[in-house]
This record gives C-alpha cells, sequence and structure tokens, in this order.
C-alpha cells in the first residue's frame, strides 16, 4: 500500500535548484540526487534540440536519471521532448522544440536519479 502521507522517493534535503548563467547550452553542476534545473530563456528554434552536461556527483554509469518539465512559467510543455544520456558523474540533457516556431522560455526541468546496477 501507498503512503499517501509522505510518497515514494527522496526525502527534504535531499534536492536542490540550480539556473543555467548564459543560454540552453551552458552547463551546470548540481551534486543532490534529485532537483529542479531552470534553463535559460535564450530562444530555441523550431525542431531543434539543445543538450547541455548536467554535471552531478550522485550518478553512476549505470543510474537512470528521470526527467520531467515542469509546466508553469511556459506556453505549453506540449513544445518540449526532454530526455537524459547518462554517464559516470554526468549527465547529457537534451531538451527538443517540438512546436512550429521559436521559443524563448526558461524552461524548469525536474530530475531524479534513480540508483541502478549493471552487474
Amino acid at each position: 500500500m501507498a503512503d499517501t502521507q509522505n510518497g515514494i522517493g527522496y526525502q527534504a534535503g535531499d534536492g536542490g535548484a540550480v539556473t543555467q548563467a548564459t543560454n540552453k547550452g551552458t552547463a551546470v553542476t548540481l551534486n543532490k540526487a534529485a532537483g529542479r534545473i531552470t534553463m535559460n530563456a535564450a530562444a530555441l528554434a523550431a525542431n531543434t534540440t539543445v543538450q547541455f552536461i548536467f554535471n552531478n556527483s550522485f550518478v553512476t554509469a549505470g543510474d537512470l536519471i528521470l526527467v520531467t518539465i515542469y509546466r508553469s512559467g511556459i506556453a505549453s510543455s506540449a513544445n518540449y521532448l526532454v530526455w537524459a544520456d547518462v554517464g559516470a558523474g554526468s549527465a547529457l540533457i537534451n531538451l527538443r522544440n517540438i512546436s512550429g516556431g521559436s521559443l524563448s522560455e526558461a524552461v524548469i526541468i525536474n530530475y531524479a536519479v534513480i540508483k541502478g546496477a549493471v552487474a
């Protein structure tokens, strides 16, 4: 039975937040198991993917990183696809604008590191 009061996952203090400083391709570092990445509001052309390095000491090669778009502050989360490519100590976060036009929004990405095993 699910714990409807506390939920499943990380606890207070396990998460954090970081904001990109320069553009949507700027690397960010946040050494937390879960959190929120606020992307720069630079323009992203239609049907274009941007990729940035997400440095995180909690991430190992066998882990999964769950990424979702936080809907607040943007016109529609349906305008984007987001995914992560995992490596040891970092991940490449990819954001694709699938709308018909250029978008200049500070997209917020929620993430959680799910510990995995390769052996």
